[in-house]
């Protein structure tokens, strides 16, 4: 008995915290578990368990098409992403050239900039194409890099030692063919931690799917559709929270199955620069 106590004193900072995170989780998983009326009311646990209200929610709206919509938009920007701040930060971390600097603190500021500043001339631009409506307003501008992706495997790529990039061209390697056969292999946990940020970023998205695709349902996306199906059932806290945990379930999933390399690129990064 005193050995758990200590072992709880020890780790009652980590235990709290434990407590506050999970609290909410726990909160939303079993209201969504409730009937309408109980969910209206103050009880915390259910008084009978209704595990039908996730089938209700694919009944009541097309989470399928929303989840799918999801992933074409968090997975198509995040491989474009990837496409091209990757080559980015690795010039701007392992290339000297004239101006380096100078294009880093334009990243920099780019970072700074608050996105509503370009919203008004950005959504003109891609009405005049037609695009509106689309989800394409939102994975083709990943094309041209993320300001704080190159930022992130910048300080991740200046970590590697220039002794293996001088070794591979020293042996006839370009720089491509040095990014590809020598740096890509030794930066997968940077590369990981910075997908994630950025494929959960585009997965809770609500600003730019409300932007573009608003007037099109078809193109909606889970964050849009949760939106919208708590105005259509305000009163149905319960299904609304059934919808919410389908929502975050496949976040989690992914993030438990990533973690360790997720947990690596983060900790390594920025111990160089």
């Amino acid at each position: 008995m005193k050995s758990r106590l200590v072992w709880i004193a020890q780790h009652s900072i980590g235990i709290a915290l434990t407590i506050m995170f999970m609290g909410p989780v726990v909160f939303i998983v079993l209201t969504s578990l409730m009937s309408g009326e109980q969910a209206l009311t103050a009880n915390f646990w259910p008084t009978s368990w209704h595990p039908e209200n996730y089938v209700e929610v694919f009944q009541r709206t097309p989470m399928p098409r929303y989840l799918l919509n999801t992933i074409l938009y968090a997975g198509g920007a995040t491989c474009a992403m990837l496409l091209a701040s990757v080559p980015t930060a690795y010039a701007l971390a392992k290339i000297k050239f004239k101006g380096r600097t100078t294009m880093f603190l334009a990243v920099i500021c780019m970072m700074m900039l608050p996105p509503q500043v370009v919203t008004v001339p950005l959504y003109l631009m891609w009405a005049k194409v037609g695009l509106t409506g689309t989800l394409w307003p939102l994975v083709l501008p990943m094309l041209l890099g993320d300001a704080f992706s190159i930022f992130l495997l910048r300080q991740f790529l200046l970590t590697i030692p220039d002794e293996y990039l001088d070794a591979a061209r020293v042996d006839g390697c370009g720089e491509w063919k040095t990014l590809l056969k020598v740096v890509l292999p030794m930066a997968k946990p940077g590369i990981a931690a910075t997908a994630m940020f950025q494929f959960f970023y585009a997965w809770n998205d609500y600003y730019g799917p409300l932007l573009y695709t608003s007037e099109n349902e078809a193109n909606w996306t889970l964050s849009l559709g949760l939106a919208s199906f708590r105005s259509l059932h305000h009163v149905e806290w319960n299904l609304v929270m059934a919808a919410t945990v389908l929502v975050m379930a496949p976040v989690i999933l992914v993030f438990f199955l990533a973690q360790k390399a997720f947990v690596e690129g983060v900790t390594l990064t920025g111990v160089k620069g």
